[in-house]
C-alpha cells in the first residue's frame, strides 16, 4: 500500500513530539544531512552539540530546562536564540539522549 504525501501528513500530525523527532532524525541521516540547527566542532565546547553558529551546548539548554526554566525564560537568558533553535534542541535532546546526558554528567564533575 502506498500513502499519498497528504496522507502521511495527516499521519505525522497525530504523533507525539518524541515520533516526529525520531522521524526528523531519520530523513535527516537518510539524506546525509547534520542535525538542523545543531552543530559539533572539534574544540568548541569540547565537541558538544551546540546551537549552529553559537556556543551554546545542547547540554546546558537541556540541563536547565530539566532545572525547570521555561522556554520564555531561557530566550530571555539567551537573547540571540530564537524558540526554533530551543525546538531543535529538544528534538536533538529526543534522539540523542545517551549522548546529552553523559555531556551533563561530564560537565557536572569538579
Amino acid at each position: 500500500m502506498t500513502l499519498s504525501f497528504q496522507q502521511i501528513e495527516v499521519l505525522v500530525a497525530q504523533w507525539t513530539f518524541e515520533q516526529k523527532a525520531r522521524l526528523l532524525n531519520f530523513l535527516q541521516k537518510d539524506l546525509g544531512q547534520n542535525y538542523h540547527g545543531i552543530e559539533k566542532t572539534p574544540n568548541v565546547c569540547g565537541g558538544s552539540a551546540c546551537i549552529v553558529k553559537t556556543r551554546i551546548p545542547v547540554w546546558t539548554l537541556v540541563e536547565f530546562k530539566q532545572m525547570g526554566l521555561s522556554d520564555e525564560k531561557l530566550l530571555y537568558e539567551y537573547p540571540t536564540l530564537r524558540q526554533h533553535d530551543l525546538n531543535n534542541a529538544w528534538a536533538y535532546y529526543v534522539t540523542n539522549k545517551k549522548e546529552i546526558d553523559q555531556d551533563i554528567f561530564e560537565n557536572n564533575q569538579d
